[in-house]
């Protein structure tokens, strides 16, 4: 990896504005197609999309949008959008992520956008993940849930085929059905999303990604392999920006 330093930061919405905004001026040119993140930090890479869209330095971008929430932010933007299904090559795509290990694997879905995200990111020729140093872990699984989202049909026999993955059996994993105001999370696909809980880093997160993949039921799960090409972080010292080597 190659990282490089810059910038002195404060408050929190500083950190996820700055990653925001410089993933924007840094990575996207006049005449792309750009896959449009979700979360509290990809708002602000929208927000200066939108910006300069409007003010003309911009021009002939289009966006794919990860959830409803994104595509709402980027209409009221005036933010063109389009799909997988016309625009099958994404230039670059621009996103969050809950954890970032040491080689940029990624969990992700934590906002519950996890398979739209990856079905669209897949598709980038670059994915640019920007997060405030908090996201930086030793190893994944660690700070919160690995999300998988499942079917609704027979959703507990899931949950407990998840419970049961081989892999994880020695980080003594917990899951549950996430819920809202009470009731179950209905993903933007109506599919439902069950959070691992771990008490250790998962040990092969290779082995633990496909084990889950291959459970019916599951739709897809927030363990991001091989896909970020670069990462910039925010701190309260600066900014840097760590670039995976192949």
């Amino acid at each position: 990896m190659s990282i490089a330093v810059e910038t002195q930061l404060s408050s929190t919405e500083d950190l996820k504005r700055v990653v925001g905004y410089k993933a924007v001026d840094d990575y996207v040119h006049s005449g792309m197609v750009v896959g449009l993140g979700t979360g509290s930090t990809a708002y602000y890479a929208i927000e200066r999309l939108g910006q300069k869209l409007q003010e003309g330095s911009l021009c002939d971008v289009v966006g794919i949008p990860t959830s409803t929430k994104t595509e709402n932010q980027a209409k009221s933007l005036h933010i063109p959008l389009v799909t997988l299904d016309t625009h099958p090559v994404v230039d670059v795509a621009i996103d969050g992520a809950d954890e970032v290990d040491k080689y940029l694997n990624l969990v992700k879905g934590r906002g519950g956008s996890l398979f739209r995200e990856k079905m669209i990111e897949a598709e980038a020729r670059k994915l640019v993940v920007i997060v405030d140093e908090s996201k930086l872990v030793e190893g994944l699984g660690m700070t919160g849930a690995v999300p998988v989202e499942v079917t609704p049909f027979c959703w507990k026999h899931t949950l407990r085929r998840l419970l049961g993955v081989e892999c994880l059996a020695e980080c003594n994993v917990s899951a549950t059905i996430r819920r809202e105001k009470g009731n179950i999370y209905v993903t933007d696909n109506n599919n439902y999303i069950v959070d691992l809980f771990l008490d250790r880093p998962i040990p092969d997160i290779f082995l633990a990604a496909r084990q889950i993949s291959e459970i019916v039921g599951v739709v897809e799960h927030g363990i991001f392999l091989n896909m970020a090409n670069l990462c910039i972080v925010s701190g309260k010292e600066g900014t840097r920006v760590i670039e995976r080597k192949c």
